[in-house]
Parts: C-alpha cells; sequence; structure tokens
C-alpha cells in the first residue's frame, strides 16, 4: 500500500512498513514539518497514499468533506511504543487492504477496529 505517515508516526514505523512492502513515507518526506492537515490530506489524495495518523482532527476534516479519497487510517492505542504500533500495524494492515483502497476511515484501539466507508452520508 501506498503509506503517508504523519509527524506522530515513528521513522522506526515508516522503516517497518517498508521492510514489510508497503510503499510508506512521512509527510517530512514530501511537505514542510509545518504543513496544515488539510495540506497533508490534499498531497495524500493527489499521490494516491493512505494516511497514518494519529490525529484526530484528520477524520473530522475528512468526514466533513464528503471525500471518497485519501483513505485515513487512525491509531488509537493504549501504547506508542514502536514495537506495540508495529506489530497492530503488521496484523491488521492486510485485513484491512481492500477497504482502505476503496476509500475509508478506519480507526485502531487496542482490541477493536472501526471502519467507516467513504464519502460518510452526514
Amino acid at each position: 500500500m501506498r503509506l503517508l505517515a504523519d509527524l506522530h508516526i515513528a521513522p522506526r514505523t515508516v522503516q517497518f512498513l517498508r521492510s514489510l512492502g508497503h510503499d510508506a513515507l512521512r509527510v517530512t518526506d514530501l511537505l514542510p514539518a509545518t504543513a496544515s492537515d488539510e495540506s497533508i490530506i490534499e498531497r495524500a489524495a493527489q499521490d494516491q497514499r493512505i494516511i497514518l495518523t494519529q490525529d484526530l482532527d484528520m477524520t473530522a476534516i475528512i468526514a466533513l468533506s464528503r471525500r471518497q479519497y485519501p483513505s485515513l487510517v487512525t491509531l488509537r492505542l493504549s501504547s506508542v511504543r514502536v514495537e506495540f504500533v508495529n506489530s497492530i500495524l503488521q496484523r491488521t494492515l492486510p485485513v484491512l487492504e481492500h477497504d482502505l483502497l476503496q476509500g475509508a476511515l478506519v480507526t485502531i484501539e487496542d482490541s477493536r477496529i472501526r471502519l467507516r466507508r467513504l464519502p460518510l452520508i452526514i
């Protein structure tokens, strides 16, 4: 998958995702560190990348935009330890791939995954 990791995602996690065969970049590979959430969303949509974040604001921005893309994976985990995050992503991304490629908002928690297809009808 083509992923764009927000600044809240550790560089070691981006490297780990690459080792799994994903085309993973950090926001700072494409945009300034001060880029707005809207700029990140726009760039992800242009580059057909799925955003990986811990920022809750992005969910609202994409939901209210009524867009189908980009997909968004929001991590709401009890630990930000790289090893924990990596193990969760390794387990869940393959299961979510089809939905993410179709356009979805996904929230990954320790013991559950919430998935909503885009565009959201509000």
